[in-house]
């Protein structure tokens, strides 16, 4: 039988129709018209944490084999925060490693909304964005009083009057400023800002809270300020000294008297009982991370435990990360956890312990004399007994104090293998 023409044609869009509707929506929406938006470029963000205090930040969005991402930059670090999803008039950033989520509209070339948590609970932060942006505060053109570079000793001081020591780590080229603060808890990651005449600022944010520092520097080597946030400000002060350290970070955290192992049976996800009993761990080296996926300081411990762990587990080795959470329903540790296996590559062991608690940690591990950090590192010599533990973690931000650490881990190992 002939066909005629016409019949034809209503046949073929009939079946283009069937097609369409077979699709899902989202394709649905990109085979009807694609986005005339495109989120790939630099741009320069502001949370607006109150009407006296915005905090500048700075991201990238990137196609990455296909697939766009957004990274945070700071300073010398381009840190991976999350996979773009886009709809005609917004834009959703995943930032699965904090549990947190930007939430876009699109207004003209530019971006506003939130950061809130991904289930929609607690507070929520306002922040807007721009294109084409890469300044991270803006400046006057007034040229800084002298090169501010080095190394200080700075006592944080609380509303309660409690003193912290840390080391300021600053490097300066021009009016551009980075630095650091390192405490026996860890360090403040990548700090970066500018300096004018005396003063300066900075500021860092990678999915979890932005943090802000304000102050100023003077030519005789003083230095103060405060960190500012939502909930409040902590003054710093200090001087300038190149031999600045912290308290010996292995000394901080130790056994009870009268205990020289640790004894403890945790879950993993699956619900299998975890200890330093089980077969797997006999006669061989055991790393202990006190770790959570909340937490910044262990997000660098494990992009560093996690390959170094590639690299060694066939010389008699094994890592535990110990975990304490937000919360420990099943559901939420299974997705946090895996999360967390998925981006680093975690081929060991992961537990979950409990809530993110300095008191729940010290009293789910009563061996140990307090418990000061997340994260703090436990190594565990053949014999089972705790050889080794090093509170809070010294991250690449330090640069130097970084190197040192990682030479002293592999030494400590090293040295930990070759007994019989």
């Amino acid at each position: 039988m002939k066909i005629k023409p016409a019949l034809l044609s209503f046949f073929s869009m009939a079946l283009m129709g069937l097609s369409l509707q077979a699709q899902p929506l989202s394709n649905q929406v990109s085979a009807k018209k694609s986005f005339a938006f495109s989120a790939l470029g630099k741009w320069r963000g502001i949370f607006k944490i109150n009407p006296e205090l915005e905090i500048p930040f700075n991201f990238e969005i990137r196609n990455v084999k296909g697939t766009e991402k957004l990274f945070f930059i700071n300073a010398d670090e381009h840190f991976e925060g999350g996979i773009i999803r886009q709809r005609p008039d917004s834009l959703f950033i995943k930032l699965d490693q904090f549990d947190n989520e930007l939430a876009f509209k699109i207004e003209g070339d530019g971006l506003t909304g939130t950061l809130r948590k991904q289930d929609h609970s607690g507070r929520s932060t306002a922040v807007i964005a721009e294109r084409g942006k890469d300044y991270r505060f803006a400046t006057t053109g007034k040229p800084a009083t002298a090169d501010f570079s080095g190394t200080y000793d700075v006592v944080f001081t609380g509303a309660n009057g409690k003193e912290e020591k840390t080391v300021g780590l600053f490097k300066q080229t021009g009016n551009k400023l980075s630095g650091t603060f390192l405490k026996i808890t860890g360090d403040s990651r990548y700090l970066e800002g500018t300096v004018e005449g005396n003063d300066f600022q900075l500021s860092s944010f990678i999915g979890s809270g932005p943090s802000y520092y304000k102050g100023s520097f003077s030519t005789d080597g003083a230095i103060k300020g405060a960190i500012i946030g939502a909930r409040g400000s902590q003054s710093f002060s200090g001087t300038k000294n190149s031999n600045a350290a912290l308290p010996d970070a292995y000394k901080l955290t130790y056994l009870k008297e009268g205990y020289k192992t640790l004894d403890f049976s945790f879950p993993d996800v699956n619900g299998k009982k975890i200890s330093l009993k089980d077969e797997k761990f006999r006669n061989k080296v055991v790393i202990l991370s006190i770790t959570g996926t909340w937490c910044p300081n262990c997000v660098d411990e494990t992009s560093f435990i996690a390959p170094w762990y590639k690299k060694n587990k066939d010389r008699g080795v094994e890592v535990i990360g110990i975990h304490y959470e937000q919360k420990t329903d099943a559901e939420y540790v299974k997705k946090v956890l895996n999360r967390f296996r998925d981006r680093f590559g975690i081929e060991y062991d992961q537990v979950i312990a409990g809530t993110a608690d300095k008191q729940v940690v010290a009293n789910s591990l009563p061996a140990l004399n307090s418990f000061l950090s997340f994260p703090t590192t436990i190594i565990i010599n053949k014999k089972g007994e705790v050889a080794q533990i090093h509170t809070g973690y010294t991250g690449p931000a330090t640069g130097k104090y970084y190197d040192e650490f990682v030479n002293e881990f592999n030494q400590e190992i090293d040295k930990l293998l070759a007994q019989k």
